[in-house]
């Protein structure tokens, strides 16, 4: 395993802001001016699925658009604003390339950097205590457990997020997909992948 450390300035506790936003979600879901299901619809919306598709058209891009991707890996930053993704959490970002012979995965070891403008908010299992220590110390396990298992001869590397700088893993383009086009392709690339945790299966289709 290669462990890519960097100094750990982390993000700092909540601002009086978002503290202030907290407190007024929790006063309008307790005096019934707000469904906490819907609160909790919300959420999800943005969690799953409005936040990770930006970062699956970051993905899909970079797999049909050779130049792109140089772009993308060289300066990813300046790259995903190219595509008008751009935000908190998000100014200064590197992206990862798995290949056959490495896979990357994700962690932000001291609390929970994330990069929102592309993967949307971070998935409870990311924040834990339990990820963020044994991403590092048993990458391969972790994964195992994801359901990602690797031939013993591929490389895992960890990269921890910090507040200076945020990845995105791009996951390898599973076979049989150059009949799709760009949005195809995307539809295909769910959050977990663009962390690690997961690779982007073959549809069933051409498994079929």
């Amino acid at each position: 395993m290669s462990d890519h450390q960097h100094p750990h300035h982390h993000t700092a506790p909540l601002s009086e802001i978002e503290q202030r936003v907290k407190q007024l979600e929790t006063l309008l879901v307790d005096k019934g001016l707000v469904d906490p299901k819907a609160m909790d619809e919300l959420v999800d919306t943005y969690e799953h699925r409005v936040g990770p598709r930006n970062g699956a058209r970051v993905v899909a891009r970079a797999w049909t658009d050779p130049e792109y991707k140089q772009r993308l890996l060289e300066d990813a930053t300046s790259a995903i604003m190219e595509m008008g993704y751009a935000g908190r959490q998000g100014e200064h970002m590197q992206v990862v390339e798995n290949t056959d012979k490495v896979h990357n995965m994700v962690v932000c070891t001291l609390c929970s950097c994330y990069p929102w403008p592309v993967l949307g908010l971070p998935p409870t299992w990311y924040k834990a205590s339990s990820y963020r220590s044994r991403a590092v110390s048993e990458p391969r396990a972790v994964l195992e457990e994801f359901g990602v298992n690797l031939d013993p001869d591929v490389e895992v590397r960890v990269w921890d997020s910090t507040s200076e700088i945020r990845y995105l893993v791009l996951p390898r383009r599973p076979n049989n997909t150059e009949h799709l086009n760009q949005d195809q392709l995307a539809e295909l690339v769910e959050r977990d992948a663009m962390i690690g945790v997961a690779v982007v299966p073959v549809p069933t289709e051409a498994a079929a």
